[in-house]
């Protein structure tokens, strides 16, 4: 067996979460976005700096308020807060959000996401974790068939 081979078969081990954070956080094109109980952005990858175009040293320490539209701002806030108190959405966890974002330059955009609750210490949750995917291209897509389906 070859350094390499061997380097390949020991790679993926039980419980080394190493390199599956790494490539999670940080290598994936989908934005991974955490963010404490007040709602301030705590981890923001590459993905989130694509979708949003905030860079990390952007994004980080401030309000997620930088990417939720002002007019969701209320319902974001209501769910936020519900999550963090009980540690569960009212949404269905196998199935991802679809919401208007705001991106840097102010312009909205479609996402897909889903969230989890960050455990934090004694079983309280100290934040929010989200993967969220863009999602613009799919939606207006989605809005063209229904306006075709209803033309016919």
């Amino acid at each position: 067996m070859t350094l390499r081979e061997a380097d390949k078969s020991a790679g993926i081990a039980e419980g080394d979460l190493t390199g599956l954070a790494d490539a999670v956080f940080h290598d994936i094109s989908d934005g991974v976005i955490c963010a404490d109980c007040e709602g301030l952005i705590r981890f923001w990858n590459a993905g989130a700096e694509r979708i949003f175009g905030f860079s990390r040293d952007e994004a980080v320490g401030q309000s997620l308020e930088i990417i939720v539209p002002e007019r969701l701002r209320q319902r974001h806030w209501d769910a936020y807060r519900r999550m963090t108190e009980t540690g569960q959405s009212r949404h269905l966890s196998n199935e991802p959000l679809s919401v208007p974002a705001q991106t840097k330059s102010g312009q909205t955009i479609s996402i897909q996401f889903t969230v989890g609750p960050l455990p934090g210490p004694y079983g309280v949750v100290a934040g929010i974790v989200a993967v969220l995917r863009y999602a613009t291209l799919t939606s207006q897509e989605l809005r063209r068939l229904r306006a075709d389906k209803r033309g016919m």
